[in-house]
């Protein structure tokens, strides 16, 4: 690559945008790859302090920015994901198509930025995202990119599926079972059942069946049979949670049948958190802080559940980095460091 005077440039053909950038006002590109200069261009490049033009001559070992760009692209794109056709200074933006829980194949995507002239940047991993939300943008890095670069970065990108992707919500009916003998009785209004069901409605969940059970075991167990006999493809137990003699929800959850009971969570407000399956039906078993803070452990279980996960002790385990809400007056969850790893 060499250059030359803007001056002798009339004529030439632009290999690269050219940025522009205005304080407050733009920054994009003053002039197109491909351009061809003009005489009245002269002033303008000057202007935006290019007094010198490249021309550009690649071998045959070499892509362009905006080539290799697009062959990233398509091997970054996984499941539910599109983007840019038309890569900008060898730039792409990746945007979901469905709503959904993003995934990102971190080790990869580890392994992808280690090749230095290649970028990747995502949203974090498990974010909730709606259509057309952004997730990610990555580039080719210089001007001029080596093709074994570029072929190694698209090895690592296709051999992990595509680097981010999004899962479908795959649970469409939910079941809240409510547990006391308080609540029961009517001595106290219920106060799970509008908290549950709003979380449900968020992501259009039907709730197709909700109850009050006392703290009787066999009771408690036959509500949660009942629930998935109505179809419930995640059945909900609130309160009951704790090491009260009469806290005996999660008994009566194993007593159901379910299998995979992993009890307590490295999360606060959420410590004494469940979750279970009954086949493949997830049983979760929600504390008492479920019902007075706003976002809890089972927010950050929540959609990884509805796209189908099946949550082990060690996705559990995994969530104390970054598990301790910071109990913020007004709070911005999901944009915050909660849940964050």
């Amino acid at each position: 690559m060499k250059t030359i005077p803007v001056e002798e440039a009339v004529g030439m053909v632009l290999p690269h945008d050219i940025t522009e950038i205005v304080r407050g006002e733009k920054k994009g590109p003053a002039f197109r790859k491909g351009h061809v200069i003009r005489p009245e261009d002269i002033e303008h490049l000057k202007r935006i302090g290019k007094n010198r033009i490249y021309v550009l001559t690649m071998s045959e070992d070499e892509y362009h920015e905006n080539d290799a760009a697009l062959l990233l692209a398509k091997a970054i794109a996984g499941a539910n994901i599109t983007h840019d056709d038309q890569p900008v200074e060898g730039k792409v933006g990746f945007k979901s198509t469905i709503s959904g829980l993003l995934r990102v194949e971190q080790e990869a995507l580890f392994r992808f930025n280690m090749l230095g002239e290649v970028m990747l940047a995502t949203l974090h991993d498990n974010t909730v995202v709606a259509p057309q939300k952004t997730v990610a943008a990555g580039r080719a890095i210089p001007l001029v990119i080596k093709k074994d670069i570029v072929q190694e970065a698209v090895r690592i990108a296709e051999d992990a599926g595509g680097l981010v992707k999004v899962l479908p919500w795959r649970i469409k009916k939910a079941a809240i079972v409510v547990t006391g003998r308080e609540v029961y009785e009517g001595r106290i209004k219920d106060a799970f059942c509008p908290v549950m069901t709003e979380k449900m409605q968020q992501f259009g969940i039907d709730v197709v069946y909700q109850t009050i059970a006392p703290d009787d075991t066999d009771i408690i167990t036959q509500e949660i049979r009942t629930a998935v006999s109505k179809g419930a493809g995640l059945v909900l137990c609130t309160g009951g949670m704790s090491v009260d003699p009469d806290d005996v929800t999660r008994v009566a959850i194993a007593k159901a049948g379910a299998t995979d009971i992993c009890y307590g969570s490295p999360v606060l407000p959420g410590a004494m958190f469940l979750v279970a399956y009954l086949n493949d039906i997830p049983i979760v078993g929600i504390p008492a802080c479920g019902m007075f803070f706003k976002i809890t452990v089972f927010d950050l279980v929540l959609p990884r559940l509805l796209a189908g996960e099946r949550i082990t002790r060690k996705d559990i385990a995994a969530l104390g980095h970054g598990g301790l809400c910071l109990s913020c007056k007004t709070c911005r969850y999901p944009v915050c460091p909660f849940g964050k790893d």
